[in-house]
């Protein structure tokens, strides 16, 4: 007779649904923190414990977010959690970046596309418009940022316009200025003649661009070289716009050259036969190819003896009559062109060190707006973009163009307009690398800082070692002023206390404004007379400000400290926040704001690309977060190497949505289990648990130093790897598939389940604890199933503290050996299934053939429920033929046979001596257990 023991069984009984549903759950759980103040609680509950600070980069307010800037806060996040759940006081402040040009050029657009000139707006007007457009859009980031699951002093931020920030950067500024570090000085800059501004080399992105490029002969007009007489000295450039600012010809005086005679010319050549050019051997055959012209060598000439060479500007006579000398130049090669650079001061950093060298005045050529000046003849109020035609003909018309033609090569261009840039000598306000030893300090911090990876360290101190002073100057409106008076005599700037001190108190109350509207007599007092000063209206590269959050937020916070213990941007911010930072630091405290630098790659396409509306590769973290859920977004985050660049699309998030999928089913198997778990229940004895619980504790403890290592190096996705295969492999795969027998079956009070379910318990709290910084949303959901409470969080938890006595790798090691003959076993019962032999492993009986010594390594482990089956015989002999075996383990076999007896109905099992017992159709240790229980049904 059947009977049915269904109501006997212990079968798991959870809430925690196998469908997670994030994207209509997570609000929930943020409204709940919202509510119950979340961040708050934690830092009364912190207070005394040690403080971690990860300094936030401020991102820019000026649009929805991108999948960069999920990837990056989402991993400030994890690490300011894990560090919370490690028993510190995580303390984190976003911050923002609202000046400069991006917001700047968004209100012009507004203002071409309404026929407007931005600089007929008044000053104050215009700084309003520009500060309300960043405060739109602080609120929709914010809103962004929390629903990612980032939790932050959301309610407190940072932000670079607030006066107070503004007037502390002011008061930085004032720092350099009186120590003698800040000075202004024509240096030549990038340049973008669309927003009229010089530029930071953060600011500046490559992309490919076609130039024109021309060859052209310069007349020698006297040389001590007597071979020289009569010849013309020929240059290539790829910048034609530049020969109005030529001013020298830089030559290698280690490299030779020769005076070579036009021998043979083909149609279309610009020379004639005859004609006598000074070009570098190594270089002449590709000028005689693009010239379309043959020739002899006439006369060796060495580098050295070019000294005191001049030669005639190529348009001379049509208003560029003067000579142009030949300078010996360290930066001259033979790799390309024709060993002879053309010097512009104006218009280049090697040309602007050589000229001033010897010099040479620089000419003032190119305009703001990219066009030439109007003392500038044949060429006046064109625009250096498009005027190469003009060049060509010019030079032609002349007789002075060898040749011209097309070269693609990689261009800088503004990250903001896309345009591309050019080299302009201007009048700049300048930080020194040298005075005041700036550059050794740097240096030095550079050697006293962690980084992760470790190569960021070289990458930033090639930088340092290698920069030019700073220029901290943009001829823009949006933004902190230089708030500095010039004294229009002797053209030195103002260097009073006082006077700095009234400037930085007019900000503090009024913002940065009050600069541009107060009276400047306001601000000198009455030491001084306002119509002797010149008052500077540049404002401060944005680089400035951002490299000056540490005084404003890491100082003047009772919550925070500085330094901080982490700045964490992408690897460009080694020429960005993370060197202004450095720069501003050591120029005003000798020494980092940071003592640990981490930097992510950029995030990819699926096929490796970058993403660009143009391709349609681009994805929305909004559009991941509606779909998915923000815990899918998380979970992609920690399971990438961050340290490289990483990918994501469409593929990419399924197969992590399936990950998650497997990790939730981890958690709802264990919630199922605990079902009714007190602390009664609980084996308190660890030594009295069976070994397999015993292996269990063993991997915790292993995994627990995993967990912190990770944190510690910042290499989650290590942490999830290792998280990842231990609920795949040791427990789903493994442990819970072997206990799931004891679970539902066994007595309540029998040993075996009780130490089972006390396991499960204590596996439970360490996991969704180790998921909790970056399963935010799921590891809350877990942890209310088992403590349900309103004022109750896993976020207001520490990670369990796992005692270390629980590491038994003598037990590791035996159960390492059970878990390769269970392979074995496994592997034949799979074979044996699909060739029909057995339906369930329950029905089978297998034998195992093993050397002797490995039994004796497994004596006394029940392998018929290790491997899940009926029974199981162990025989110290070969295999033999026929049996199933593994290669990587070796001297194993096993042969499947059918299990004797009759199923119970109770727990499925095929054992000899069901029906035998009181309960009919059970197994004895089923009998028992119905019998040990209330209400167990006959």
């Amino acid at each position: 007779m059947t009977v049915d023991y269904k109501a006997s069984v212990f079968l798991p009984k959870t809430d925690f649904p196998m469908r997670a549903g994030l994207p209509k759950q997570e609000p929930g759980h943020l409204e709940r923190w919202e509510k119950m103040g979340l961040y708050a609680r934690q830092r009364r509950e912190s207070k005394g414990r040690d403080k971690f600070v990860l300094h936030d980069g401020p991102p820019y307010a000026n649009g929805h977010l991108h999948i960069g800037h999920a990837l990056n806060k989402i991993l400030k996040d994890v690490i300011s959690r894990s560090q919370q759940m490690q028993g510190k006081d995580s303390v984190y402040v976003p911050g923002w970046d609202c000046h400069g040009l991006p917001i700047e050029w968004k209100i012009e657009e507004e203002y071409r596309k309404k026929g407007k000139d931005k600089d007929a707006v008044p000053v104050a007007e215009f700084r309003r418009q520009c500060r309300e457009f960043a405060e739109k859009w602080i609120d929709v980031q914010r809103s962004e940022f929390k629903r990612l699951g980032v939790l932050g002093d959301w309610s407190n931020p940072y932000v670079t316009m607030d006066y107070f920030a503004e007037a502390q950067t002011v008061r930085e500024l004032g720092k350099f200025l009186m120590n003698g570090s800040l000075y202004r000085g024509a240096k030549p800059v990038m340049w973008s003649v669309v927003e009229k501004t010089a530029l930071a080399e953060a600011e500046i992105e490559y992309h490919d661009h076609t130039s024109t490029t021309i060859w052209v002969r310069f007349p020698v007009v006297s040389s001590p070289v007597a071979a020289l007489a009569g010849a013309d000295v020929v240059i290539w450039t790829t910048t034609p716009w530049t020969m109005p600012g030529n001013r020298a010809l830089a030559y290698g005086a280690a490299l030779e050259y020769a005076v070579y005679r036009v021998t043979d010319v083909a149609e279309g050549a610009l020379v004639k036969a005859g004609d006598r050019l000074l070009l570098a051997p190594a270089l002449a055959e590709e000028v005689m190819k693009v010239g379309k012209f043959t020739a002899e060598v006439e006369a060796a000439v060495s580098g050295a003896d070019l000294a005191g060479t001049l030669c005639a500007h190529p348009l001379r006579g049509q208003g560029y009559d003067f000579d142009v000398p030949m300078l010996a130049g360290e930066f001259v090669t033979a790799d390309q062109g024709t060993g002879i650079v053309h010097q512009a001061p104006g218009h280049g950093e090697d040309d602007f060190m050589l000229c001033r060298e010897h010099g040479i005045a620089v000419p003032e050529t190119v305009q703001d707006d990219g066009t030439y000046a109007a003392h500038i003849p044949l060429f006046a109020g064109q625009h250096v973009y498009k005027v190469a035609p003009a060049v060509i003909e010019a030079l032609t018309g002349a007789g002075r163009l060898l040749a011209h033609g097309k070269l693609v090569h990689s261009y800088p261009h503004s990250w903001r307009s896309k345009a591309p840039l050019i080299y302009r000598t201007t009048s700049q306000w300048f930080i020194s690398m040298e005075a005041n030893d700036l550059r050794a300090k740097a240096l030095q911090a550079i050697d006293d800082t962690r980084f992760v990876p470790a190569v960021g360290k070289n990458r930033l101190r090639s930088m340092i070692e290698q920069r030019p002073d700073w220029c901290v100057s943009r001829q823009r409106t949006w933004g902190t002023p230089i708030t500095v008076f010039v004294n229009k005599a002797t053209g030195e700037p103002l260097r009073d206390q006082a006077v700095l001190d009234r400037i930085t108190a007019a900000v503090e109350a009024r913002g940065a404004d009050a600069w541009f509207e107060d009276n400047p007599q306001s601000f000198l007092g009455d030491s001084y007379k306002a119509e002797d000063y010149e008052q500077v209206f540049d404002v401060l590269d944005v680089w400035f400000d951002s490299g000056s959050t540490h005084s404003f937020v890491l100082e003047h916070r009772e919550d925070l400290h500085w330094p901080a213990d982490l700045y964490l941007e992408g690897s460009d911010q080694h020429r960005g926040w993370f060197h202004s930072s450095l720069l501003e630091a050591c120029g005003t405290r000798g020494r980092a704001p940071y003592n640990a630098v981490l930097t992510h790659g950029f995030t990819l396409d699926e096929q490796g690309r970058k993403m660009s509306k143009s391709l349609g590769n681009t994805i929305a973290p909004q559009d991941v977060v509606n779909e998915y859920g923000a815990d899918i977004l998380r979970l992609w985050v920690i399971s990438t190497d961050y340290a490289n660049d990483q990918r994501i699309g469409p593929e990419i998030l399924k197969q992590t949505a399936e990950t998650y999928r497997r990790l939730r089913n981890t958690l709802r198997y264990m919630l199922g289990a605990l079902d009714g778990f007190t602390a009664d229940e609980a084996v308190t004895d660890v030594a009295a648990m069976p070994e397999l619980e015993r292996w269990v504790l063993h991997r915790l403890a292993e995994l627990d130093g995993v967990v912190r290592q990770c944190c510690h190096d910042f290499t989650f996705h290590t942490l999830f790897a290792e998280l990842n295969a231990f609920c795949t492999s040791d427990l789903s795969a493994f442990y819970f598939d072997i206990r799931k027998d004891a679970l539902y079956c066994d007595a309540p009070n029998d040993p075996v389940r009780r130490a089972c379910r006390t396991v499960m318990n204590t596996l439970f709290n360490a996991l969704v604890k180790w998921m909790a910084p970056f399963l935010v949303f799921t590891a809350e959901e877990a942890w209310l199933c088992r403590n349900p409470g309103e004022e109750v969080s896993v976020h207001l938890t520490t990670f369990d503290a796992i005692p270390a006595d629980w590491r038994d790798d003598a037990l590791a090691e035996r159960w390492e050996a059970v878990r390769k003959v269970r392979r074995v076993v496994l592997g034949a019962l799979e074979g044996a299934r699909n060739a029909k032999v057995i339906g369930a492993s329950l029905q089978a009986h297998p034998q195992v053939y093993a050397p002797a010594d490995l039994l004796a390594q497994i004596d006394g482990v029940d392998m018929a429920d290790v491997c899940i089956t009926s029974g199981i015989t162990l025989n110290a002999a070969d295999a033999p033929d026929g049996a199933y075996a593994l290669p990587d383990v070796a001297g194993v076999g096993a042969v499947v046979e059918t299990a004797s007896g009759e199923k119970c109905q109770r727990c499925w099992k095929v054992l000899p001596d069901v029906g035998s017992h009181s309960h009919d159709g059970v197994c004895g240790r089923c009998d028992e257990a119905v019998t040990a229980m209330a209400g167990a049904v006959a």
